[in-house]
């Protein structure tokens, strides 16, 4: 990730701006003082230098992007009007185009009447259901628990023609609660939802309803989604433990239960979840810049207290759309319009989701904001929830992390980067009996990772089929393809929040009364909007009979007709004004960032860091009971030991897995002896014990190997199950066939020649 850069500190000792005073000075401290003072800035003047660097970068690349595009519409522009056409073409065409454009005028108002209407009904309505395409019965009410919160846990009912065994996994999947409703995760066919029906999956789906209960609290919804994963698991007592699954807030949400409740819950799946929301790179990502420059938490308490103690969800959505204009306010729109007689189903089926605003408590929008979009808490470990800070480390299932090159909400770096910042480093990971994958899709945006149809076929079909698999694998970290500004910020943060709470609030919480916070939602623009394009508006009454003569009478124009075509390339015109104006913003808002709390100066606005946590970090791992008596145990067990040991070693060369080797591996281990008779809790613990070994004692895990496997036939059949496993010699890496030859020799076994080249590497992928 590209960080702003400082330069090293001047040496200790180098010649301080008052050194010349003399020895009274120095006696007095200033020498100290003003050299420190020197150094800030030395360093300010740096930050300046790279700003300005910054600077010229963001210009350079928003220049060249309007120049290209300019260019790209001249030609197309051309290119459109160099036919030669005569005047009764022109006067045809023109004529064509404009009965075609006044019918899809009214068309378009119809579709945005309908969505309006259907805004209402789900307004008004006090239970709101779920958009979800299924039907399901309520299993738990979150109102009646003993801590009441406003989340219900579903069992959703499989369509005619689909059938689940209760003897397999359960699946629980908890949408986003971030502004809009819930269902997004199966409010159609080809979803999470309809991928885990189709293999045979019971699914279990959380959901929330409109307003949240009185003195409602993160704590309470974490407690809830624990008792929700543990009446999942009773339900099927014959089944593995639940996988959870969780949307874009429902990841983080997904990581709080599994960290709470680490011995109920199966793997967990994390969908474009913003678990680091400090991360990105430098030039995208502007979304996580808004609390340093929106004073910091002050905004969401201020909109709870203008709410009457509730913070409108509607306000985090007008933030989304704010991120791609040129999509969200208008090609959105104009893809319907210029599609008007195929897109109105599509169109109104999402605006169904995304015309849906919950809300929350101002504990729970007050928890996000100081815990995650400033502070940054839950990485580091600090994240006060209930009695105690939540430690991701705590959760002991698998865990499979899905991220986008293409979502510039929740950005790859902003799903990822926890790994790095809760663990030391991979070998914490696996001496702490943790599997973690994650999958980087390509170009999916935010909402495609868990509503595309598309990635529902791939890699939510890929995740599922996978499972069981992960869970064979030796922990570590795998890749399935397909701060101190921060403390600077949290302390603004808090001088912004105490300020409010000291001055203005008593008065705010004084004058808001619940009429003035109904008033205040009902003339949000995002909801008036859709209020004045409904039927609750006079003027729309007579859009519906001129829709229905529209359809009667439709004739829409060729797609060949010239002014078609430069409406389609206007239109497209608009939409790059309006991002050229947002990457103005954007890099405008990154350049007051860090020029406000990157700003040596400032420096000591940080509260005192703690110490580093991985310096001692090996010492450290080797003082874990699993460590030592994994290291103790080197030289006992028998074959199995033996067996897992070296395709772990083989695992460790090659730097990655495939997908096809990993479920052929797990085929095996369940099916030959003695394997087979292990069990699965028994075979998992095998492999850790032996994935510790190879971690702490390479070497002597090799050295090892004959005297877990005395007899020459036993290390011949070992060698044997091994390279079946392993597939191929031939599409081996050089590395791999390395490893085998040590295996080889190390157990006396005669085979081909390893070849000589690349050392063993150590990096883990899961490849398709």
């Amino acid at each position: 990730m590209n960080q702003i850069q400082f330069p090293p500190p001047a040496a200790a000792g180098a010649p301080g701006a008052f050194a010349s005073f003399g020895a009274p000075l120095k006696r007095l401290g200033l020498t100290e003082k003003g050299e420190r003072l020197a150094k800030r800035m030395s360093a300010a003047t740096a930050l300046s230098q790279s700003l300005s660097t910054l600077g010229a970068d963001h210009a350079a690349q928003i220049r060249a992007a309007a120049r290209a595009a300019s260019r790209q519409s001249a030609a197309t522009l051309r290119d459109i009007w160099s036919q030669k056409r005569g005047a009764s073409e022109l006067i045809h065409d023109w004529s064509a185009y404009a009965t075609d454009f006044a019918q899809r005028v009214v068309l378009f108002l119809d579709i945005m009447r309908e969505v309006g209407n259907t805004y209402n009904e789900r307004h008004d309505a006090e239970d709101r259901p779920p958009v979800l395409a299924y039907d399901y019965n309520i299993v738990v009410d979150g109102r009646h628990l003993q801590r009441p919160v406003n989340y219900l846990l579903l069992e959703i009912i499989p369509p005619h023609g689909v059938t689940v065994d209760p003897k397999e996994r359960p699946y629980m999947i908890i949408d986003p609660c971030a502004g809009h409703g819930p269902g997004i995760g199966g409010f159609k066919a080809e979803s999470e939802v309809g991928t885990a029906l189709s293999h045979g999956h019971p699914v279990y789906f959380v959901i929330f309803l409109p307003h949240p209960e009185p003195g409602q609290t993160l704590a309470d919804v974490c407690a809830a989604e624990g008792a929700f994963v543990r009446e999942v698991a009773l339900r099927h007592p014959d089944s593995p433990k639940p996988v959870v699954i969780g949307n874009c807030q429902g990841g983080w949400a997904t990581a709080l239960v599994a960290a709470s409740n680490p011995h109920v819950t199966g793997p967990i799946v994390l969908n474009g979840a913003p678990m680091s929301y400090w991360a990105g790179t430098r030039g995208k990502n502007p979304l996580r810049y808004m609390g340093g420059l929106a004073f910091g938490a002050m905004p969401a308490l201020l909109a709870s207290d203008l709410g009457n103690g509730q913070f409108d969800g509607a306000d985090l959505v007008q933030n989304f759309e704010k991120m791609n204009p040129g999509n969200t306010k208008w090609m959105k729109y104009y893809t319907v319009f210029a599609n008007v007689d195929t897109e109105g189903p599509r169109f109104k089926g999402f605006e169904k989701w995304w015309s849906s605003f919950y809300f929350m408590n101002e504990a729970e929008i007050r928890w996000i904001v100081e815990n995650l979009f400033i502070g940054n808490k839950l990485q580091r470990g600090v994240a006060v929830l209930g009695h105690g800070a939540v430690d991701l480390r705590e959760i002991k299932a698998p865990i499979i992390v899905f991220a986008s090159k293409g979502d510039d909400i929740r950005p790859p770096p902003q799903a990822l980067n926890w790994i790095a910042e809760v663990y030391g480093d991979e070998r914490e990971i696996r001496a702490r009996g943790q599997t973690i994958l994650y999958i980087v899709h390509e170009e999916i945006g935010h909402l495609g990772i868990f509503v595309s149809a598309k990635v529902a076929r791939k890699e939510h079909d890929r995740i599922v089929t996978t499972l069981d698999a992960v869970e064979a694998l030796a922990p570590g970290l795998y890749e399935m393809h397909i701060e101190k500004i921060i403390a600077v910020v949290a302390r603004f943060s808090e001088f912004w929040v105490d300020l409010y709470e000291m001055t203005a609030r008593p008065l705010v919480q004084a004058m808001v009364t619940p009429g003035f916070a109904d008033a205040k939602v009902a003339t949000h623009p995002l909801r008036l909007r859709r209020t004045l394009l409904s039927d609750k508006n006079p003027a729309m009454l007579a859009v519906a009979p001129l829709a229905e003569a529209a359809r009667s009478a439709r004739k829409p124009a060729p797609p060949s007709n010239p002014f078609l075509k430069t409406e389609k390339l206007f239109a497209c015109m608009i939409a790059q004004t309006m991002d050229f104006w947002r990457d103005v913003k954007s890099a405008t808002d990154e350049l007051t960032f860090f020029s406000i709390y990157a700003n040596p100066l400032l420096a000591g606005l940080a509260r005192t860091q703690t110490a580093e946590p991985n310096i001692g970090l090996d010492a450290t791992l080797r003082e874990l009971p699993a460590v030592r008596e994994a290291v103790r145990n080197i030289a006992r067990g028998g074959f199995a030991e033996a067996v897992l040991r070296m395709l772990i070693l083989m695992a460790r060369s090659r730097g990655e897995v495939r997908q096809s080797r990993l479920e052929r591996s797990n085929a095996i281990l369940q099916s030959a002896e003695p394997f087979a008779s292990l069990g699965d809790e028994q075979r998992t613990s095998i492999i850790n014990q032996q994935t510790l070994v190879v971690d702490f004692e390479p070497e002597q895990a090799i050295a090892t190997l004959p005297i877990l496997l005395p007899q020459l036939a036993d290390r011949a059949r070992a060698i044997a199950l091994v390279e079946e496993i392993a597939g191929d010699p031939a599409e081996m890496s050089e590395p791999t066939v390395l490893m085998l030859g040590r295996l080889r020799a190390a157990l006396s076994i005669p085979g081909r020649a390893a070849r000589a080249g690349a050392q063993p590497s150590f990096a883990n992928e899961v490849h398709s």
